[in-house]
């Protein structure tokens, strides 16, 4: 089998580490930066240098391939336009003459917008509140248009990212011992790494088709997230103050039922501190 890693940023890397176990598969990865080529060049069989923009680039990426995944990450100096929403449009029209079968895009809870904590599924109507999860909803759309008999289309929907490199430590060492607005009560939806690449893979056997959240078990609050890192690594308890606005726009508590109905057993249903 012949997959594509679109984008192979922290995500992306993983899967083609995971994959690159096993002999039945063949990776080709995507960077846009030529840097990155020779660290690439020792965890997948084919690295091209490609812009998401650039029609002719990805339909030679996409020459024999069986399934893609589209992992693709915004950079500092991109726009939400430029990175993701052009970026499909230009892939959809490359892949409408390919041999491609599947594709698996990692998307973002983030697209449920503000639900006031509300539990949501796959089927809660999403209120995107920033102009970035407006184009990552639209971006879905595109992709998902482009399904057919022939093709599935599997949108797997991620919480909050942690894993080696991007441990919760790192993430929230920052804030320790700082005052944060609001009253931290939002639902935090996380995933681990070791996850994602478990879902992607699972997509993959099963041949998932529309839409799936991947968040682990845990069900904690944005709060308690905090005040465990805090008391783990011994470090300065955060301080809410609840008579200024929280600044975190996402707030919905975010059900992963649909891809455990489905078979997906997570390896790490619960958060590593």
């Amino acid at each position: 089998m012949d997959i594509a890693i679109i984008g192979c940023g922290y995500v992306g890397l993983a899967a083609a580490k995971f994959w690159q176990q096993k002999m039945t598969i063949m990776v080709t990865a995507t960077t846009t930066t030529p840097e990155r080529l020779f660290d690439l060049k020792t965890v997948v069989q084919k690295v091209e240098v490609v812009r998401g923009d650039d029609a002719s680039g990805l339909k030679k990426v996409l020459k024999g391939q069986d399934i893609i995944l589209l992992s693709i990450g915004r950079k500092r100096n991109s726009s939400y336009q430029e990175t993701y929403l052009d970026t499909a449009k230009t892939f959809v029209d490359v892949l409408k003459n390919s041999s491609v079968k599947q594709v698996i895009y990692t998307s973002s809870c983030s697209v449920y917008g503000n639900q006031n904590g509300a539990l949501v599924n796959e089927e809660t109507a999403v209120t995107p509140i920033s102009e970035g999860e407006e184009i990552l909803k639209q971006t879905e759309d595109v992709l998902l248009a482009a399904a057919n008999k022939d093709l599935q289309v599997c949108i797997l929907r991620l919480g909050g990212i942690y894993g080696p490199d991007r441990e919760l430590l790192k993430i929230y060492s920052r804030v320790a011992g700082t005052t944060l607005p609001g009253d931290g009560n939002e639902p935090a939806n996380w995933i681990h790494l070791d996850d994602i690449v478990g879902a992607v893979e699972f997509a993959r056997l099963h041949r998932l088709q529309g839409i799936y959240n991947v968040v682990n078990d845990a069900n904690l609050l944005r709060r308690e997230i905090i005040d465990k890192v805090c008391e783990t690594h011994h470090l300065p308890k955060v301080t809410w103050d609840s008579s200024q606005q929280s600044t975190r726009l996402f707030n919905a508590k975010v059900s992963n039922q649909k891809i455990k109905d489905a078979g997906f057993k997570l390896i790490r249903p619960e958060m590593i501190f």
